[in-house]
């Protein structure tokens, strides 16, 4: 990819100049001089940021002016969109999922965890695209963290230790967790825990992802004579590894923090990235709107 962010892309008759500006020295970007309502209709404005999305990992926007409907045919320009089994999308909408908290929500943290959306599912998402609405005068940040990052710097012993792990990942465990037994077991029955590869290889880029997170519970190939002598080895043993691995995206050296105004988007990739919606902002409102793209099947 180029070296120097700032881009210029011809669109038909007029001449669109896209600036990127890097935010720290590893992840994120704040682009200006564009309008995702023209990118969700013009082919060359729409490459232009995917091949920057693929290099900064997550691309933000100020003073978006666009309505539901451009948000949606933006977000599905990289795929499908998809629904979400607990908070549902958008009846006019589909895909377009409403995350709005205020005096009335019931108390939850699902956001406010370090994760990659979707680990659960087979094809876990590709990413999104998260559009502010109303924001707090103060808290609700979002931080995204570099999960290639994160791998490159894995000392070379784990690197090696961890090459061909594959791990659990579980929406029981977490979204589950509040409901009934009887409605716990039905969400399990639908959506089986995936297994995925504890180190995943971008599709795009060819980079080495470390992929544990949040809803990452175990290792499902670990008890293996090489790596158990005593049971001690496998219990605590892969548990200590796992949330050690799962503690790496808490680096702030591997993260970049947003904060929200009406009109400002964020487009991630949530192949390569995890994300922590901080909640520190009660009782103030904050509304936000989310299209998630359906992904590919980790390998």
């Amino acid at each position: 990819m180029p070296d120097t962010p700032p881009s210029v892309v011809n669109s038909g008759a007029r001449r669109t100049s896209i600036q990127a500006e890097p935010l720290t020295c590893t992840i994120g970007a704040e682009l200006t001089g564009v309008n995702l309502a023209d990118a969700a209709r013009d082919d060359d404005l729409f490459a232009q940021i995917k091949n920057l999305l693929l290099r900064y990992k997550v691309l933000f926007l100020r003073d978006q002016d666009i309505s539901r409907a451009d948000h949606v045919a933006f977000a599905s320009r990289f795929g499908p969109l998809e629904d979400h089994p607990v908070a549902g999308s958008d009846p006019d909408h589909p895909g377009l999922v409403r995350i709005y908290k205020d005096l009335d929500s019931p108390p939850e943290h699902y956001e406010n965890a370090l994760h990659t959306d979707g680990t659960w599912r087979t094809n876990p998402s590709m990413g999104a695209v998260l559009r502010c609405v109303e924001s707090p005068p103060v808290g609700g940040d979002t931080i995204w963290v570099d999960m290639a990052e994160a791998h490159r710097r894995l000392p070379e012993h784990v690197k090696s230790r961890i090459e061909g792990l594959r791990a659990r990942h579980s929406i029981e465990a977490t979204f589950g967790a509040v409901l009934p037994e009887d409605r716990r077991h039905a969400l399990k029955e639908r959506f089986p825990d995936a297994e995925h590869p504890v180190v995943r290889t971008h599709p795009e880029t060819g980079e080495k992802i470390l992929f544990v997170n949040a809803f990452a519970t175990h290792f499902v190939n670990y008890h293996t004579p090489e790596n158990v002598r005593f049971g001690q080895d496998y219990a605590p043993g892969a548990s200590q590894l796992l949330s050690y691995l799962i503690s790496q995206a808490a680096i702030p050296e591997y993260q970049v923090r947003w904060r929200w105004s009406p009109g400002s988007v964020a487009i991630w990739d949530n192949r390569s990235t995890q994300h922590y919606a901080v909640q520190d902002y009660w009782p103030a409102v904050r509304k936000m709107e989310r299209a998630g793209i359906v992904g590919d099947r980790p390998f």
